[in-house]
């Protein structure tokens, strides 16, 4: 019988490591990459799901035909913001639940969490795979499913933390950047999945007239969220069956139901956050920069003074990274990378279609015939990010410095978002902007791959920068903070796109990532560096 709870781990021992630890974290990690790559296929399935509300008409009731023309524009101008807001809704409950997510590990222990965070997926696939049924769904409905869908953003959290006890320190770069790379794979492979299933007209669908629909295009929308369930089923069966709990990461290692109630109560916790951040957002329209700070105090206060005794006295140990300034160094350097990674992820589908398809401002329902065919490709930028964060850890293991790989990628980053600003312009300003397709796609690649070999970097660094009792939380917390560019960077393009100005939006990216190059070279590689070149 598997023995679940390991008490004895310690893997930088070489000989424990080569006869004992490394067979069971080898596959532990096996079983942590699918999962976590689902998860990030449920969390960022809005960017395409989004593009297809507009192509099929889900107007959420907002239209009626005594509506002037000039009305119906004005609305349908308002509509398209709102198609941006569900990637943002998403990426603001999946940051959110990243937070109590961090420190979930000591808590539950890392196969009762996966466990649990994988199997909570299939809530939001199902509940999409009916939404998507209807094109009269309202929008509250589909915000709902967005916020849930924030539980795949939540599992990096914990899925990292819990992996970097798995391994020797030696090893961190190379086993982080796997579960995070392929895990990251996920927003590539969902980004090509979703418009291919949805060819495959298996169930029927409500049209805008009521009336039952099949063997349409509309009737396979669907499956955008059907196609993840079986496919959660068996990832939620192998984390049960197939993961351990390691007493590394979990001191007091907890039964299996007392790991899956600390669980779904922090979790809990979470959403509460996340649904006030939703509400504050939506119905109150209060200003995205307000409501982000609200969300992140409103779940750190929740879990410091809403959680019983055993579980608060465990969390307040682990809060003491907040008194490190390392912690708050590599949250903002951290979400130059993962938070670009992801908010991209998020809005570039989004963003190529209002640039290159729906391009008069005038006339929202204008289609360029000329248009490139986006979703065929725009699938390549998550690919690449992810493919090349593995690279990003590995190469700094090697050179022995996440700081010096950091610095190189940040000036690329830096001069590629700018490349991208620059052919945005000009596809603006030009009769014939599909002439700007390659070159303003080519740039947003090597933006994606700035910021993976970024990810790698900054994420091998922590280890050397922090002991091993907090290096874990602030894995977590760093992720989690960073996970917020899924919703800072569509909402951001949202405006911009309705000012006429998705340049600015850019230009704002390129300054914070210069403020990032300074930090990281200051702190980690300048004459007065106190911790050099990590």
């Amino acid at each position: 019988m598997l023995k679940i709870n390991l008490s004895d781990w310690n893997v930088e021992d070489e000989n424990f490591w080569k006869t004992i630890g490394k067979p069971i974290a080898t596959k532990n990690l096996w079983i942590s990459i699918p999962a976590l790559l689902l998860a990030f296929a449920v969390w960022i399935m809005w960017s395409i799901i989004a593009t297809k509300l507009k192509d099929f008409g889900f107007n959420f009731g907002m239209i009626n035909p005594s509506m002037s023309p000039d009305e119906v524009a004005e609305q349908l101008k308002e509509i398209n913001s709102l198609y941006y807001t569900l990637p943002a809704i998403a990426g603001l409950a999946g940051a959110t639940l990243r937070i109590p997510n961090s420190f979930l590990i000591s808590l539950g222990g890392g196969r009762n969490v996966i466990f649990v965070t994988t199997a909570l997926l299939l809530i939001p696939a199902i509940g999409v795979g009916f939404a998507l049924q209807d094109v009269n769904t309202p929008y509250f409905t589909f915000a709902i499913y967005a916020a849930l869908s924030g539980f795949g953003g939540g599992n990096f959290s914990s899925s990292m933390s819990n992996i970097s006890f798995f391994f020797p320190k030696r090893m961190q770069g190379t086993s982080l950047g796997l579960n995070a790379g392929v895990g990251n794979l996920g927003v590539g492979v969902m980004q090509k999945t979703i418009p291919w299933v949805i060819g495959f007209f298996l169930f029927g669908a409500i049209g805008v007239d009521g009336n039952k629909v099949t063997g349409e295009a509309l009737s396979g929308l669907q499956n955008a969220g059907w196609v993840w369930v079986p496919l959660l089923s068996l990832a939620t069966l192998a984390a049960f069956f197939g993961m351990n709990n390691v007493i590394t990461g979990t001191p007091k290692l907890p039964s299996t139901i007392q790991g899956i109630l600390k669980t779904l109560y922090m979790v809990v916790l979470g959403l509460i956050a996340a649904g006030v951040g939703a509400y504050l957002l939506i119905s109150l329209k209060v200003n995205m920069w307000i409501v982000l700070p609200v969300v992140i105090v409103l779940t750190v206060m929740l879990m410091k003074f809403a959680t019983p005794g055993e579980i608060k006295a465990n969390l307040n140990k682990q809060f003491a990274i907040f008194s490190n300034k390392h912690n708050w160094i590599m949250t903002i350097i951290y979400t130059m990378t993962f938070g670009s990674f992801i908010g991209f992820s998020a809005a570039f589908p989004k963003l190529s279609q209002d640039i290159f398809v729906y391009t008069d401002a005038n006339n929202p329902e204008f289609v360029n015939p000329n248009a490139p065919n986006f979703l065929m490709w725009v699938f390549l930028g998550p690919v690449i990010g992810a493919l090349i964060r593995p690279v990003g850890g590995w190469f700094s293991d090697k050179i022995n410095s996440g700081a010096k790989v950091t610095a190189v990628s940040t000036i690329a980053q830096i001069l590629a978002t700018l490349a991208v600003a620059y052919f945005v312009i000009q596809a603006r300003n030009s009769e014939t902007p599909e002439l700007y397709w390659w070159p303003f796609f080519i740039c947003f690649m090597i933006l994606f791959l700035t910021t993976g070999i970024g990810n790698g970097s900054t994420f091998r660094s922590i280890p050397y920068i922090f002991n091993k009792e907090q290096a874990g939380p602030v894995l977590g917390w760093t992720a989690a903070i960073a996970a917020y560019g899924a919703f800072i960077i569509p909402k951001v393009f949202g405006q911009q796109i309705a000012n006429g100005t998705p340049e600015y939006a850019l230009y704002g990216f390129a300054v914070y990532y210069l403020v990032c190059l300074t930090l990281n070279w200051w702190f980690y590689q300048g004459p007065k560096a106190e911790i050099k070149n990590p």
